[in-house]
Parts: structure tokens; C-alpha cells; sequence
């Protein structure tokens, strides 16, 4: 509805607010059609839904015009229409919540207005303007009483929320009536879409089905969209692809995709065919067939075909071929079920057209099947090489690291034995010496006694000798040499000990002295860090028999682990190593490894240490082979992978280590007392 404009300039004269808003709201109310609001039940029920929430008699819902304000629905009043000067409404307009006046009489703006000394006698008013989703106000709802009161908080919401639902209740009927104008031009629109959609359906199938060959690979989705499509577009009954497959000298129709109306029976599976039938001609021709009525005399058909389809519930057919570049047949096969009809040409086009993209597909499906074939046997293949190649590595540096064990072992125990013919050489005589020395400086003493006065010669050589500091030291040389040789004599008894790394024959031994040789060897890295502190060890041992094992190897575990912990500890202030060992019982079930102990006795070895401790990732791969934390050149990372294999496989045992970052490491060594496969009588 359009404004008048003598009655746009009346109206802006005769506000206060400003012209360009003011006009701003006056069109929202004109463009609301709110003057022309026919009555409304719904605005009726929320006037009175306002009365009874804030108990007053007189509600109104009015719209402000330009100078006037119009009443359109009410409770209480039969007013029509109000002076827009004398309007309480036109104070709320300007307001964005709720306007209450409690007492009109004590308000001087409101005291003398003739509305409040006169009919009706306003002594309390509340309004909630009517704000639209634009900000434009287009009236009021307000509650009026002839006595003065007061609003809760409650009511006051619930005014408001009222006059939001006035709101939404005129907009929605504004959009109602927009919408009621647009339909015809919608009907025609949607008659236009129906006629575009129409002509460029094929053109829809065929992009959907290429969007299926370029974004997926897969067959059967290829063949379910193409069959789906091809159902809805052409309006069949049902529509399916088949395959034929040779079987022997014959052939045999397989339904493996399908799309048909409900009340259709469904044609999935293999399909009784007859060596001459018409179908397969077709298809092995890569022949078009069409069939309008399959109960005509003229067809094509064989009885046996006919009888296929009488079965199928098909009363008219197309069928159009296809061969695949590995020589596969199919065949998009089309059913009408409800009488004869007649295939247009652009609908055969159509299927041409898909026939098309789906041989294009089950090519490139079959390509990428042979790609994904050919690219798993070489990924497979490299997998096993790249495995071979690591075991073989892993087997050479294991040779290497055992050859030079083998090698140093030799190299130990023969200079342990050359050392060892001197040393027993030495040592058994400084027990000769030292009796000689004594007998003879016996001797010297006793000369001294009976000549008290020696000649001047005697005494100046006396003197030149220190005669009685060399009789004082001379027992204590032999002494200290005595203790030197028995010093060489246990080092070389611990070499000749460790060097039994190359014995493949397990015996039983005692463990302390394995480790105690070891310590022995690692003396000197014990005695002095990087940091210029001494190692602690402490040894806690417990009473242990001797434990049936390869001696020389379990050596070669002690002296990886020590020689770890004492690289651990190079930087650390106060090092210590724990040693303990000690014998507990398992039972039958206990899973100490990958294996069940046979003897409930095993022997449990901790070696720990108070280093920096390492991360739980570093644990993870502590035993693989090859992985070392140290610098390159210092470390092999075969240690403690051969450790766990001279444990775990060959002694059936338990090699593990717990770690705490900043607590240091424990290696726990646990073996069986006793070997299953060694005789018991060797203890």
C-alpha cells in the first residue's frame, strides 16, 4: 500500500522525532498494511492474554499512524481509533522496553490529560512497543486500569514476550500475503524448471556417471548409479545390467545389479537361458534389441525367451550390449511391465550413451584392479627384501661382534696363560726370598753382636748402604712384591675366567664370580668419571647354588650392562651401581617369557643404576638392533640385542629394564636355576 503524501507531510509535522526516521517507520507501517488489518483472532487472543498476565481490564493492540493511532484489536474498550497527540502509545514508540506509568496522577506529564481526569479515568498504564526484525516500531501493546498498580518483573517479561509474538504474528502474515502473491509466478517458474530439467536429464545421467569413473573405482557403485539412473530417467519398471559368462560351450545370464518399482519382482541372479535364444545372439553380436510387446507374434523371441520373461513379468524390452577391453560381455537390460511400448529413439541414444561410460568404467576398474595387484606383490616384495636385507645385517654384525668376542676371548685367555707361567715363577719364589733375606740379615745381626767394633772400611760402607733402613725395608719390598704377584695372579685368574666367551658347552657356575670378573675388568672405568667421581658399587647378594648357563655369554651380558651404566653414570655426582641377586620360586603357570619354565627355581639378576634414566620411546626400542643413544663411533647398538637373545633364546629367560627419567635405569636378568635340557646330575 502506498503512503499519500499530504498525509506524510501532516504526519511529520506533528512529530517530534526526526524526519527521516520517523518516515522510515511510517513506511514500514503502510508496507505491514496494518491502516487496512482486517480483524484478527490471533491478536484478539494476545490482547487478552496481556489483560488477564497483568489483571487489568482494558488491553489494546494499536498501530500508530502518521496522526492517529489505530486500535485493531482490544479487551475492555471499544475505541477505534486515538488522536495520536493524546495517545499514551505515542510516548512508548520511542521506547525499547517496557513503558509503565503506575499513577498517572503523580505524573506531571500524564496529571491533566484528558484521558485521566476524563472518560475513562486512566490511572495506570504499561505498554511494550511493537518492534519489527528491521527496528522499525509499528505501535503498542499495552494493559490499561483505573486504579494505580505496579508491574512485577514477571509481567513485565511477559509483556514483552507478548508483544513479540504480535510481531511475529504480523510478519508472518506480511510474508503469507508476499508469498500468496509470488505463487503464480512460482507455478510458472516451476513449469519453466520442468521443462529445462526435462531436457537435460540424459545429459545429467551421463555427467553423474563420468563423475562416478573419475571419483571412484568401484564396480559396483559404478553399475548401481547406472542402472538407478537409467530407471528413474526412462520411467521402466525395472532395470538391470547383467553379465554374460561363458560356462563350458554355453553361456549363463548373471543379474548383478538392479533398480525396479516396489511392487516389481526383483530379477537378481543367474537367469535360465536357452543355448538359442535371442538374448544371447544379441549380446554376443554386441546387437541392439528391442522388444514391444513380448506376447506379439512378430518378435524376435524364442519360446524360451518369451517364457523368461513371462516369468519376469516383462512385457516389453530393451536390451543393449557391451564388451570390455579383457572380453567380458554385459548388457544394460531395460523392463516394462505394463503393457507394450514403444522405445523412442533418444531413449536408445541414452543408453547408448551410458553403455558407453560403463564399458569406459568396468575398463578403468579392471585397470586399476591390475595396477593394485601388480603395486602389492612389488610393495609385498620389497617388504621382504627390505626384511631379508635387515636380518642379514643384523646376522653379519652379530657374526662380526661374536668373532670379535671369539677372537678376544683367544687373545685373553692366551695372554692370561703367559702372563701366568712368570707370575707363578715370581711367586713362588719371593716365599724363598723372603726366608733367605731373613735368615741372612739373622745372620748380619749376629755379626754386629760379636764385633761390635767393625774396621773403618765396614763402617763407611754401612753408611754409604744406610745398612739399618735397608735392613728395615728390604722385608717390607718383599712383602709389597709378594702382594703385587698375587694382585697379577687375580687379574689373570679373572681373564682367563671372562674369556670363556667362545664355550658352547653350558655347565653350572657360579654367578657371583662371572660378575666379580666382570667388575674386575671394568676396575678402571669404575675408579674415575668424566665429573672426577669414584663409582660405588653395591653388591647384594643372595645365597645362590650354582646355576646351570653358558658362562661366557651370560659374562658378555654382565659387561654390556655394566659397561651401559657406567657410561650412564660418566656425568652424574655420587654414582652408584646396585648389584642383588637372588633365587625365587615360580609355578607351573608362571609366563616368565614366550616360553613356561619347566623348573619352578629361577635366578633373578638387578643391576641398577642412579643415571639421568631414560624416556618410555627409548625403552621401546632399547633391544631392537642397532639402536644406540650414544655418539656415532661409541656405540654399535648390538649390545643389548645380543644380550636379549643370549637371555631370552638361549637360556629361556627374561631380559627387561624399567626407567624413569631423572631416576636412574634397572636391568632385571631373570634364567631358570636349571636348564630342561641338562641333566640334573650336573649339580
Amino acid at each position: 500500500m502506498k503512503m499519500p503524501e499530504s498525509h506524510l507531510e501532516s504526519l511529520l509535522t506533528c512529530t517530534s522525532t526526526s524526519r527521516s526516521k520517523e518516515l522510515a517507520r511510517l513506511k514500514a507501517v503502510y508496507q505491514f498494511q496494518l491502516l487496512e488489518l482486517a480483524p484478527d483472532q490471533v491478536l484478539d487472543d494476545l490482547a487478552e492474554l496481556a489483560a488477564d498476565l497483568c489483571q487489568t481490564p482494558i488491553a489494546m493492540i494499536g498501530f500508530m499512524g502518521g496522526d492517529r493511532q489505530w486500535i485493531k484489536s482490544k479487551v475492555g474498550t471499544t475505541l477505534t481509533e486515538i488522536r495520536r497527540d493524546l495517545a499514551f502509545c505515542n510516548q512508548t514508540i520511542h521506547q525499547t522496553d517496557v513503558f509503565v506509568i503506575p499513577d498517572t496522577l503523580n505524573d506531571p506529564r500524564f496529571a491533566t490529560h484528558s484521558f485521566v481526569i476524563h472518560e475513562p479515568y486512566i490511572r495506570f498504564y504499561a505498554g511494550a512497543p511493537l518492534i519489527t526484525s528491521g527496528g522499525h516500531v509499528l505501535g503498542t501493546l499495552c494493559v490499561i486500569d483505573s486504579e494505580p498498580r505496579e508491574l512485577s518483573s514477571k509481567q513485565r517479561k511477559g509483556l514483552q514476550t507478548l508483544s513479540q509474538q504480535v510481531v511475529a504474528q504480523l510478519e508472518l502474515k506480511r510474508n503469507t500475503t508476499k508469498l500468496r502473491q509470488l505463487l503464480p509466478e512460482m507455478k510458472q517458474l516451476k513449469q519453466q524448471l520442468m521443462t529445462q530439467e526435462s531436457i537435460s536429464q540424459q545429459d545429467s545421467v551421463l555427467f553423474n556417471l563420468a563423475n562416478q569413473i573419475r571419483n571412484s573405482l568401484d564396480l559396483d557403485t559404478i553399475l548401481q548409479t547406472a542402472v538407478s539412473e537409467i530407471h528413474t530417467l526412462l520411467q521402466v519398471d525395472r532395470c538391470g545390467f547383467l553379465w554374460c559368462l561363458p560356462l563350458g560351450d554355453q553361456f549363463s545370464f548373471t543379474v548383478t545389479h538392479e533398480a525396479k518399482d516396489i511392487e516389481i519382482p526383483s530379477a537378481l541372479g543367474e537367469l535360465s537361458v536357452e543355448p538359442d535364444s535371442t538374448l544371447i545372439n544379441a549380446i554376443l553380436n554386441l546387437e541392439l534389441l528391442q522388444v514391444e510387446d513380448s506376447s506379439a507374434r512378430l518378435n524376435r523371441l524364442t519360446l524360451g525367451d518369451q517364457a523368461l520373461l513371462q516369468q519376469l513379468q516383462t512385457t516389453s524390452m530393451m536390451l543393449l550390449p557391451l564388451r570390455t577391453h579383457s572380453g567380458q560381455l554385459g548388457a544394460i537390460m531395460c523392463h516394462y511391465c505394463t503393457g507394450s511400448r514403444r522405445w523412442l529413439d533418444s531413449e536408445v541414444r541414452l543408453l547408448k550413451a551410458v553403455t558407453d561410460q560403463i564399458a569406459i568404467a568396468l575398463d578403468q576398474a579392471e585397470l586399476f584392479a591390475q595396477t593394485r595387484a601388480t603395486a602389492l606383490a612389488a610393495q609385498t616384495q620389497a617388504a621382504y627384501l627390505s626384511e631379508t636385507l635387515k636380518q642379514l645385517q643384523q646376522t653379519q654384525m652379530q657374526l662380526v661382534q661374536h668373532e670379535k668376542m671369539s677372537s678376544l676371548g683367544q687373545l685373553v685367555a692366551g695372554v692370561a696363560h703367559e702372563i701366568n707361567n712368570p707370575v707363578n715363577f715370581i711367586n713362588g719364589n719371593i716365599a724363598y726370598a723372603t726366608d733367605y733375606v731373613r735368615d741372612l740379615l739373622g745372620l748380619l745381626q749376629l755379626y754386629q753382636d760379636a764385633y761390635p767394633s767393625p774396621t773403618e772400611a765396614i763402617q763407611e760402607r754401612e753408611e754409604s748402604i744406610d745398612l739399618e733402613f735397608l735392613a728395615e725395608d728390604l722385608p717390607r719390598l718383599l712383602s709389597s712384591m709378594r702382594m703385587g704377584s698375587d694382585r697379577i695372579r687375580q687379574i689373570v685368574l679373572s681373564l682367563r675366567n671372562f674369556s670363556r666367551l667362545d664355550e658352547a658347552e653350558m655347565k653350572p657356575v657360579n654367578i657371583h664370580e662371572g660378575i666379580d670378573n666382570t667388575l674386575l675388568i671394568l676396575r678402571n672405568r669404575l675408579k674415575l668419571t668424566s665429573a672426577k667421581f669414584e663409582i660405588q658399587v653395591v653388591k647384594e647378594y643372595g645365597n645362590l647354588p650354582l646355576i646351570e648357563c653358558y658362562a661366557g655369554q651370560l659374562n658378555q651380558v654382565f659387561m654390556n650392562i655394566l659397561s651401559n651404566a657406567i657410561d650412564a653414570l660418566d656425568e652424574m655426582p655420587n654414582p652408584i651401581i646396585t648389584i642383588s641377586t637372588e633365587i625365587v620360586s615360580r609355578s607351573a603357570g608362571d609366563n616368565l617369557s614366550s616360553q613356561i619354565l619347566s623348573q619352578p627355581d629361577n635366578l633373578i639378576i638387578r643391576i641398577r643404576d642412579n643415571g639421568a634414566g631414560m624416556t618410555e620411546i627409548t625403552q621401546q626400542k632399547l633391544f631392537n638392533p642397532f639402536f644406540t643413544t650414544k655418539p656415532i663411533g661409541k656405540g654399535t647398538g648390538l649390545g643389548l640385542s645380543i644380550s636379549y637373545q643370549i637371555v631370552v633364546e638361549k637360556h629361556g629367560g627374561v631380559l627387561k629394564c624399567t626407567s624413569e627419567v631423572g631416576k636412574g635405569s634397572e636391568f632385571w636378568i631373570e634364567i631358570p636355576v636349571r636348564q630342561p635340557n641338562y641333566p640334573s646330575s650336573g649339580l
